[in-house]
């Protein structure tokens, strides 16, 4: 699990960065560097809140083996279980960060603002991203609960994520979306945090939504 979890952001980095980055207009410049810096912030987001996926689909896979049964006639608090497993995510989930972002370095990534980087301000955003994914994963948990196998848990958990990650400013310009697209993609809370993960860790660049 830990394996794929690893590949499939990966792979959203490479595809992204060599198959739309020369393609993309970012504050107005078409380099493809300018690009990945505004990629990698919308490709981190996406990283910790697909975790929400596999965090219902293994709580309905316990709830189907009738693990949490078992749980249940031990003396245990009744939020153990539920705490348990979300704070497991969040760990898989900071190590698919830091493998990420070695990754984003090798292909062009570049913390910090003009050059200046201050590793308060990108740790802080890092810290940001991964709140943000502990509050999916309980999210996760209550469609794991809602369910009765994991796949469809894992299907659920997935639906509502992709119209969430790309509506949003996480790959591309809000501004070149139609009025009304823009509108949504501009409060979506998603958005926020990638634009407050841009002001804090990645180099500024000129754009009229950021």
């Amino acid at each position: 699990m830990i394996i794929y979890g690893l590949i499939q952001p990966i792979m959203f980095v490479v595809l992204f960065s060599y198959v739309f980055g020369g393609s993309m207009q970012i504050g107005g410049s078409a380099s493809p560097i300018a690009y990945k810096n505004f990629l990698m912030a919308g490709i981190f987001a996406q990283t910790v809140t697909f975790a929400t996926a596999s965090s219902g689909a293994g709580i309905a896979d316990d709830m189907h083996k009738g693990l949490i049964d078992r749980f249940r006639s031990l003396p245990m608090a009744r939020g153990a279980v539920l705490t348990g497993r979300t704070l497991a995510d969040l760990v898989q989930t900071a190590v698919t960060l830091v493998v990420l972002a070695v990754v984003a370095l090798l292909v062009g990534w570049r913390v910090g603002s003009n050059g200046d980087t201050n590793v308060g301000k990108v740790l802080a955003a890092f810290g940001l991203l991964l709140l943000l994914g502990y509050a999916f994963t309980w999210i996760g948990a209550l469609i794991g609960m809602s369910v009765r196998t994991p796949e469809a848990a894992t299907s659920s958990g997935l639906i509502w994520l992709f119209p969430v990650t790309f509506i949003s400013n996480a790959f591309v310009d809000p501004g070149h979306m139609t009025p009304w697209l823009r509108h949504i993609a501009e409060w979506n809370p998603f958005s926020v945090i990638i634009a407050v993960f841009r002001t804090f860790a990645v180099r500024k660049y000129r754009s009229a939504t950021a």
